[in-house]
């Protein structure tokens, strides 16, 4: 059985349980990445790692960690299936650059109220931590772990335990935008949404 406190939440689709936490800045986020059993430990706990999205997709088992690839992409916004859409810039031809907008956005894989963050939320959060790094993401309220990024080119899992890449809602051409943070430093930077980082969502 699963202990949940009388203060959690517990998404009644994919069974996410979750408490709210308010960050630096204000804003109300989920405690732990999408997919995620706990709040992490350390910046390397694999149980806070959770999940890993292509930009746009819906939860459809894609984002599992150990999902199988294929190089088909989809024609529309639900594939049918729970493969890592390999081989190219994005899983979608052609692209969709209204996915993922707000809480009522077409596959918004977040529990209802929530949503993906914007750019402009997710620096805000980033200029407010204590250290423009690692350290400082998982000395947040928001306590990010460095839960790796899976590869556009064939579903391989890179750098474990040594870069954290969340997304946001925001698009950019064919990238999309994120935030990504390492033991050196941490940013906003753009990439394919064929790749597959972590979600952490936020309270609209």
């Amino acid at each position: 059985p699963i202990w949940i406190d009388n203060d959690d939440n517990i998404d009644p689709t994919t069974g996410q349980i979750w408490k709210d936490v308010t960050s630096t800045t204000g804003k109300i986020w989920m405690d732990r990445n999408l997919g995620a059993s706990r709040v992490a430990t350390s910046v390397s706990d694999t149980l806070a790692y959770g999940d890993l999205y292509q930009w746009g997709r819906g939860t459809d088992g894609h984002e599992k960690r150990n999902s199988g690839t294929t190089t088909t992409k989809a024609t529309s916004n639900t594939p049918g299936h729970g493969n890592f859409i390999t081989g190219s810039t994005d899983w979608r031809n052609p692209k969709n650059d209204t996915l993922w907008q707000g809480v009522s956005g077409t596959n918004n894989p977040c529990p209802s109220g929530y949503r993906l963050p914007t750019e402009a939320e997710w620096n805000a959060e980033r200029t407010s931590w204590s250290s423009n790094n690692t350290a400082g993401a998982f000395a947040s309220p928001l306590k990010l772990p460095e839960a790796s990024i899976r590869f556009n080119s064939d579903g391989t899992i890179f750098n474990v335990s040594s870069l954290g890449d969340y997304w946001s809602s925001t698009v950019a051409g064919i990238y999309a935008r994120d935030l990504y943070f390492n033991s050196s430093n941490a940013g906003m930077t753009s990439y394919y949404r064929a790749y597959g980082f972590s979600v952490r969502c936020i309270k609209d």
